[in-house]
């Protein structure tokens, strides 16, 4: 059973490059701790900061695992963003050694293992997950650990792999329900490639599975339970992402998320995939993200869903290099890719200031980080409004702004009626004056309200906050139990 085109068999397969794997993922996570506490947390943070204290085992949105992190983070170290984004650093910091193993068992030694950290390691969309704690952070880790152990059972054809298989998708469901895309595509991957079919036959294979839904049904059941509240998002996403402009758009950020320089080894890793013989073992993995690229393109998803399934396909075009090119080569292509991925840094990491971020074309890469700036100064905006009127509480319009004010803390209870927050209310005990934040004009729900202030950031940073309205309310139209059901809605 050969892994190489050279013939090197798979008893012998190269050893791990170790000391060049520790330096570049604990480099790695340094320079992502390094930058963790500056600008601010993301909406989405904040949110699972405040799914976090309400755990359930699911929420309209997502499971139970990311806010489970959040709040763990939260229980730590209160308030700390190094402490918040650490099992972000960490996950990339971990991406990077399973990449690095995924290059040494399709037959790749130290140089082949180099360049496939720094074709991942440097990628925009690696500092951008490694920056912020999101579902798709932990998603990736998993599914990079989800490859790694499905080429290893493949490649060593020990079926009994497929429990930890499994163990991972089921854990990795926990978090997102996608894992769901990649086991699929690996079981078309290995139903269309003889040299391994036999594998659909292996119990061990279907205990794997077994394993994934007993793992999943949790949050399965919490899902049922609430009306399936994430097949209505998942709908909504569709139909913003289905057209064809999209879609499109879908194909573009696939090649450019890590850089530019790197699609044409990862395209090359595919081809290997699907050609060299002695690769036939991890052909399934070319098949699997072959399956879910047409998925995703014809249903509307995303680039970044597939993320964790790309550095397979790095390491196949990095070991193919490897064995090609000369020394000289490959480390001008490996020192070409990285400086493109650093480049872009700036767009994932906050390195700029937050007024030069503001006014760069990096906010134009990731508009995301442009939302991790201003928080400080739209809850001034709101504790002002709180304040002065004496109101007893504030209802925000997003689960970003609800959960914004409660990390920073404006003195009274916050409540909002988007998605997870919708579950955390009515308020209960006050009829009268609330401050009303995020509404360009007062929902129908809402009486006696008036403007009294807008939003600042303060650094020019075009973002969903800038500019948006404070209101003082005197009372809800009713009480709160009757207009709470007009309040909650569910956006993706």
């Amino acid at each position: 059973m050969v892994a190489t085109d050279a013939g090197r068999r798979r008893d012998v397969l190269p050893p791990v490059a170790w000391p060049w794997v520790l330096i570049s993922a604990g480099g790695l996570l340094v320079v992502l701790v390094a930058f963790s506490a500056r600008y601010g947390p993301h909406r989405d943070e904040l949110y699972f900061v405040a799914a976090g204290r309400h755990l359930a085992w699911g929420y309209p949105d997502q499971p139970s695992l990311t806010p489970l992190l959040a709040h763990l983070a939260d229980v730590v170290a209160p308030g700390s963003l190094v402490a918040l984004h650490l099992p972000s650093a960490l996950a990339m910091a971990g991406v990077l050694v399973l990449s690095a193993l995924t290059a040494r068992e399709v037959g790749g030694g130290t140089a082949a293992q180099i360049l496939t950290m720094v074709a991942t390691g440097t990628g925009v969309v690696t500092v951008v997950l490694g920056h912020m704690l999101t579902t798709a952070t932990v998603d990736t880790l998993f599914w990079v650990a989800i490859v790694y152990a499905t080429l290893w059972t493949l490649s060593r054809d020990r079926p009994r792999g497929w429990l930890l298989v499994g163990l991972l998708t089921g854990i990795a469901l926990e978090d997102k329900h996608l894992a769901v895309f990649l086991l699929a595509g690996i079981v078309v991957g290995v139903a269309l490639t003889p040299a391994v079919r036999h594998h659909l036959r292996s119990p061990w294979a279907w205990g794997g599975v077994a394993i994934a839904l007993v793992l999943w049904v949790p949050n399965l059941a919490w899902q049922a339970l609430h009306g399936w509240p994430q097949l209505t998002l998942a709908a909504d996403i569709r139909s913003e992402y289905g057209v064809l402009g999209e879609r499109l758009n879908f194909l573009g950020l696939l090649i450019v998320q890590f850089s530019p320089l790197t699609a044409p080894v990862w395209i090359y890793g595919l081809v290997r995939l699907f050609r060299v013989p002695s690769l036939v073992r991890a052909r399934p993995l070319a098949w699997a993200f072959t399956f879910m690229v047409v998925v995703f393109f014809l249903t509307g998803g995303k680039a970044y869903y597939v993320v964790g399934a790309v550095p397979v396909l790095v390491a196949a075009g990095a070991c193919g290099l490897v064995e090609r090119w000369s020394t000289r080569a490959v480390v001008l292509t490996g020192a070409a890719i990285g400086l493109s991925g650093l480049l872009v840094w700036p767009a994932g990491l906050p390195i700029l200031p937050e007024r030069a971020f503001g006014q760069s074309f990096y906010s134009d890469i990731n508009e995301d980080e442009a939302e991790t700036i201003g928080w400080p100064a739209f809850v001034a905006t709101v504790q002002s409004a709180v304040s002065s009127s004496g109101a007893g509480l504030v209802v925000a319009q997003n689960y970003g702004e609800a959960g914004a004010l409660e990390w920073y803390g404006v003195g009274v209870p916050v409540y909002s009626g988007h998605n997870g927050f919708a579950a955390w209310g009515p308020p209960a005990g006050s009829d009268g004056p609330f401050v009303l934040v995020g509404y360009d004009e007062a929902p129908p729900w809402a009486v006696g309200c008036r403007v009294v202030a807008h939003v600042d950031n303060g650094v020019d940073v075009d973002n969903e906050e800038q500019g948006r309205t404070v209101q003082v309310c005197a009372a809800p139209a009713g009480t709160w139990d009757k207009a709470w059901p007009q309040v909650t809605h569910l956006d993706a």
